[in-house]
């Protein structure tokens, strides 16, 4: 999803207008601050064309997501 974002070519700015999501979201993202809310990385996804999945694999991974391109 970073890779998206910063690919994308759209400011932060632009993006908030475009998907919804507000900027200090997508920042703190994008610092590594945060992780996204699973309705935040919807929109974003939705927005780059992406599939969220969930990983598999043990307890620790239980609630990651793996975005891939469509």
């Amino acid at each position: 999803m970073k890779q998206a974002i910063e690919y994308s070519g759209l400011s932060i700015k632009a993006l908030e207008r475009e998907t919804g999501v507000s900027r200090q979201s997508m920042m703190h993202f994008k610092r590594g601050t945060r992780t996204l809310q699973l309705d935040i990385a919807d929109k974003l996804a939705t927005f780059f064309n992406l599939d969220i999945r969930r990983a598999t694999g043990n307890a620790t991974t239980y609630a990651a997501a793996n975005l891939k391109w469509n």
